[in-house]
This record gives C-alpha cells, sequence and structure tokens, in this order.
C-alpha cells in the first residue's frame, strides 16, 4: 500500500513538474504532441509551434533522454511555415527510438544557437513515459559534405568525394534500408554540433524525393521526383549532391553503381 502510495505521489509531482516547465516557456515554445507524461513510442511524432528565434535556418534539434540522461535518440525539428518572423512557426520532428527498461524519458526541445554563446541557450524539457516496442535498429551512415577537407593546392574547392564525411544515425532495421537511407539523407537533419564541425548539405530540396528503387547485377537505379527542378545547377553543386546519396547507398555493399531516374537529374 505504501508503495502504491508513493507511487501515486511521484506521478503527481512530475505532472505538476511538467506542468510549470511548459507554462514557464509558452510565450517562447507550445508542444502539442506529446504531453507531459504521456505514453510515447517509436516513431514519435513532436508537433508545436515556436518563436522564429527559436529556430535556425528553419531548424532546432530535439532529443529524447532516458530516466539517466543517457541519449535515446535525436532529431531536427523542420519548420513548417516562414520562420524569418518573431510569431508563433509551426514545427515537426520526428524521432525513432529503442525504449529502455525504464518507463521514465524527457523529450529536449532545444533552441538553435549557431553563436555557441551560453547566454543564448534555452530548452523545453517534457517528462514521458517510454512505451517498449519489438522494432530492432541499426547504425548507419548518412554522407554529407565539408568543403574545408575538399580543397585543390590553391585553396579552392574541388567539388569532389574528398569531402565526404559521414554522420552516424540509426534506423528501423526492414527490407528496404538503402531507401530508408536515402530517404533520411534527403531530410538534411544535422545537429548543431556537425554543423559547427564544417559539416553540411544543401537538403532538403523543395519536392525532392525518392519515389522507386531497384537493383540489378550490381547497379542500383534509383527514381526520384523533382517537380521544382532543384537538383539541377552548377556542375560542382549537383556533384556533390549526387556523391552524398551515392557514398549513402555503397556503404551496404550491394551496389556497385548507382544510376539516377529520370537522366535529367543531377545534370549541370
Amino acid at each position: 500500500m505504501r508503495k502504491i502510495i508513493v507511487f501515486g505521489l511521484l506521478i503527481i509531482i512530475m505532472g505538476v513538474l511538467g506542468w510549470y516547465f511548459l507554462s514557464e516557456k509558452n510565450d517562447l515554445i507550445r508542444v502539442s504532441n506529446p504531453k507531459p507524461n504521456e505514453t510515447v513510442k517509436s516513431p514519435l511524432i513532436v508537433k508545436g509551434e515556436a518563436r522564429g528565434n527559436w529556430f535556425f535556418e528553419a531548424s532546432f534539434p530535439v532529443k529524447l533522454l532516458d530516466a539517466e540522461g543517457n541519449l535515446l535518440s535525436i532529431a531536427i525539428a523542420q519548420a513548417k511555415s516562414d520562420w524569418m518572423t518573431t510569431d508563433f512557426v509551426p514545427f515537426e520532428a520526428t524521432l525513432e527510438f529503442q525504449a529502455p527498461a525504464a518507463e521514465r524519458g524527457v523529450l529536449v526541445l532545444q533552441k538553435d544557437n549557431p553563436s555557441g554563446l551560453p547566454e543564448h541557450d534555452d530548452e523545453l524539457r517534457i517528462p514521458v513515459r517510454l512505451e517498449k516496442t519489438s522494432q530492432s535498429y541499426q547504425e548507419i551512415y548518412l554522407y554529407y559534405y565539408n568543403a574545408d577537407l575538399d580543397k585543390d593546392e590553391t585553396g579552392n574547392i574541388a567539388c569532389s568525394r574528398n569531402g565526404l564525411v559521414p554522420v552516424t544515425r540509426k534506423i528501423p532495421i526492414t527490407q528496404t534500408p538503402i531507401q530508408d537511407a536515402i530517404k533520411l539523407l534527403l531530410k538534411g537533419e544535422l545537429t548543431v554540433q556537425e554543423r559547427a564541425q564544417g559539416i553540411s548539405t544543401e537538403y532538403p530540396l523543395e519536392g525532392v524525393e525518392l519515389v522507386g528503387a531497384s537493383l540489378k547485377d550490381g547497379v542500383l537505379t534509383l527514381e526520384f521526383n523533382d517537380p521544382n527542378f532543384r537538383t539541377g545547377g552548377g556542375s560542382c553543386r549537383v556533384g556533390i549532391l549526387w556523391f552524398q546519396i551515392e557514398r549513402t547507398a555503397e556503404q551496404f555493399g550491394q551496389a556497385r553503381q548507382v544510376r539516377f531516374l529520370p537522366e535529367e537529374l543531377f545534370q549541370p
């Protein structure tokens, strides 16, 4: 009986703390999903709205921690409308995770702070319950670009594969790991720390999406939609866009060559 009373008090305390922290930040950021102490499972879709100055380049990081503060997942929340404003801007992020033994967790929505100065840091913390799932995950690399690693002897950008840099991510184990990895790559979700290391990408490109993939005799054919013609441009730009997808696909060891459809994609 005593244990039940103690557990009940803990639930009440967590609820009060969750309400307090949300209220404290209510004029800066508001989360509609999930609610404090709600039971969540993977994939967790986080939705809400934040003032434009909570974002940088239309995004900010979202983390899921377990009860001990260990990182379970990280994603980049993307603004759903123009973020260059002081008004509230809707956002959305998707977190995929494996629930630990402990049921408790904390969702952390961090203000993006490209300056790195601690006085500009801010965050909203939301307590949640974690529902265990049978989904398993695998660690993969997404390849983005660092221009500082890709310069010739005169200091000019070489626009080569030498600038490709892997970042580690986890994806669910499915029958389509190549497609899953490329779709995640196209989201262009880089953390503040990765950006600080000089890693960059032009993804996401408006309207560009992977719609099909086939593998035959070592040749991987990827079919994309590009209704706004965002994959074209100068030879340097389209080469880097191409290389990021190509290297991400090649890590699985099945593709010796990568082709794009329609053939006018990624052409200078």
